[in-house]
């Protein structure tokens, strides 16, 4: 595994690197030896902050955690991302017994990573819980942003009135909107 430190707003020190590269280094036997591993680390109003992205076959394994000391935000990122080869693993595998094509991903993960994670096989099932029905009214986004923000939801689902097409605006992190507009010929390029 090869490693790349980044930090925002803090200076990356040795003893960060060698507690990343040491703690992260115990899920190596999961990657191929030329994994590129990038590390960001920041602080952001009295929080520390850690990312580390790590490319998996076709896949990207993603782990973010936020800590008010900045080595237990990297003890925490390698759970976080030990759960998700766990899932990633179950998830491949339950799609290859339906898909050829998942197949060779599933015996290429096989062929570094072993039976790693089988023994918790049922943690990352899909389930879904509850599915609701609704007419989609046409409506502007400025209508939607008020219906959602009414009901007390993060994101709502609507047709445009100005296309009839099947939208979504959503509140983001900073407290503005966004939309999604999957039909956009602007965003399809």
């Amino acid at each position: 595994m090869r490693f790349t430190f980044t930090g925002k707003n803090v200076v990356v020190t040795q003893d960060m690197k060698e507690r990343a590269e040491k703690k992260i280094g115990r899920l190596a036997k999961l990657f191929p030896d030329e994994a590129m591993v990038q590390v960001t680390f920041s602080v952001v109003k009295q929080e520390n902050k850690i990312e580390v992205s790590v490319p998996l076959n076709k896949r990207l394994l993603r782990g973010e955690v936020v800590s008010s000391d900045m080595f237990a935000a990297i003890d925490g990122v390698v759970d976080v991302l030990d759960r998700q080869i766990v899932k990633y693993k179950q998830r491949v595998k339950d799609r290859s017994r339906r898909d050829t094509n998942f197949k060779g991903e599933l015996e290429a993960f096989n062929a570094y990573a072993g039976d790693y994670g089988d023994d918790d096989a049922d943690d990352g099932a899909i389930v879904i819980e509850r599915t609701k029905h609704f007419p989609a009214k046409p409506m502007d986004p400025e209508e939607a942003i008020m219906e959602m923000e009414m009901l007390g939801h993060t994101f709502f689902v609507f047709r445009n009135s100005g296309n009839l097409e099947i939208n979504v605006v959503y509140k983001r992190r900073g407290g503005s909107y966004g939309i999604i507009d999957p039909n956009d010929p602007i965003d399809c390029e």
